[in-house]
């Protein structure tokens, strides 16, 4: 092989770990994120199964036509 052959691998090689970096970083990110949602999801529905009527407060009111 050429040098020049070796030299253009050689920089694609770089950018392609610079692009995979770069995708775990937002993979990582995404995790953390949904993560978060999750406690947060768990959270709520803690709320609710204490206090089901936080959900809905009118569903235990009368129609207006009543």
């Amino acid at each position: 092989m050429d040098e020049k052959r070796i030299a253009e691998l050689e920089i694609r090689y770089m950018q392609q770990q610079e692009t995979l970096q770069e995708l775990s970083d937002v993979l990582y990110q995404q995790q953390r994120l949904i993560d978060a949602l999750r406690a947060e999801l768990e959270l709520l529905k803690k709320k609710i199964d204490v206090e089901p009527g936080l959900v809905d407060a009118r569903q235990h009111e009368r129609p207006p036509h009543y």
